[in-house]
């Protein structure tokens, strides 16, 4: 497994106008509160070969969703990161998984949401598919559980029980779905 980061190093996040242009940067953990400004981040949803969607639960931890089950990686570019190399990173580093056949399918997808404490999830994050076909080794400060999804079963879940998952997982699953098709995750 690695490291997340470096403790000495802040993770900054890149903050947005409504426009979705850069405005600037701001350290993550300062930036989600119950009042957080628009900043880019990306979702992304990992399948394996035979078309199975991966789905983690979030780390007990976390900040925000603690516990929550949540389509395969979320995450947030670096200053100057194209999105895509960061997804290809957060996803080694969460889920110790290499990907390939990275593809946007939503990238103007919006979100904002309030978990239970207050904090406020308000951001420009475009949604990427991928496929690994690694065995995850989650970082468990991340992800405190995994599983192999039928991807027509995840979609029906975010429709019917939206309640059940990450409140993102709940609106990019339809909409992915309709790009992709029901049947299958690739």
């Amino acid at each position: 497994m690695n490291s997340i980061s470096s403790a000495t190093t802040p993770e900054l996040v890149v903050l947005l106008d409504e426009n979705g242009h850069s405005i600037g940067s701001a350290s993550k953990t300062e930036v989600h509160c119950n009042d957080t400004p628009l900043h880019l981040a990306f979702s992304c949803y990992v399948f394996n070969p035979a078309g199975q969607l991966l789905v983690t639960r979030r780390a007990l931890g976390k900040r925000t969703w603690p516990g929550v089950w949540s389509n395969s990686c979320c995450g947030h570019p670096a200053p100057d990161e194209p999105t895509e190399e960061a997804v290809h990173r957060r996803v080694r580093e969460e889920l110790g998984v290499a990907l390939h056949d990275v593809r946007v399918c939503l990238p103007e997808f919006r979100y904002r949401a309030i978990d239970a404490t207050g904090t406020v999830e308000n951001e420009l994050c475009p949604v990427y598919t991928a496929v690994t076909a690694d065995r995850p080794e989650p970082e468990p400060t991340e992800i405190v559980d995994w599983a192999w999804a039928e991807w027509p079963e995840f979609v029906r879940l975010a429709e019917r029980a939206p309640w059940a998952i990450s409140p993102w997982a709940a609106e990019q699953a339809p909409l992915v779905a309709n790009l992709l098709g029901n049947d299958q995750g690739r």
